[in-house]
């Protein structure tokens, strides 16, 4: 089987998720400048089978688009232009953050490691595969 990658996508950095090849359990793959997400993501398809993309959705909460959503259309437009053999699904992402950093602080990290906004983002796109894996 292949790998499933998740992206919680941000303005200026975006947190990466990716599962086992069994696709069983979802793990913080790293958190990329976002300038530079789509050759992150070519160099990394090109050393793993990766078989689908899953992308954040960021939601109101009435369930209505977001305002970060505007960024992302124009970054989904690319990474399908750039990669068009990989399938993206979108994935409702609220809360995510909020989850992230109530883990960190269970996870017993310090103060200032939970200020680590790079390590909020992974956890995210974490989140947002395991919300994934636990939905198919």
């Amino acid at each position: 089987m292949a790998r499933i990658l998740a992206i919680d996508f941000g303005k200026v950095r975006t947190g990466l998720a990716i599962t086992d090849e069994l696709q069983i359990i979802a793990s913080g793959l790293t958190t990329v400048n976002t300038k530079e997400l789509i050759p992150f993501l070519k160099d990394y398809i090109a050393k793993e089978h990766v078989e689908l993309f899953v992308v954040g959705e960021p939601k109101q909460m009435d369930a209505t688009a977001s305002e970060s959503e505007a960024l992302i259309i124009p970054f989904l437009q690319k990474l399908t232009k750039a990669i068009p053999q990989i399938p993206v699904i979108r994935v409702d992402e609220r809360f995510t953050s909020k989850m992230a950093f109530q883990t960190m602080i269970d996870g017993g990290l310090k103060k200032k490691q939970r200020k680590n906004k790079a390590l909020i983002d992974e956890i995210s796109a974490t989140l947002i595969l395991q919300s994934y894996l636990y939905s198919k």
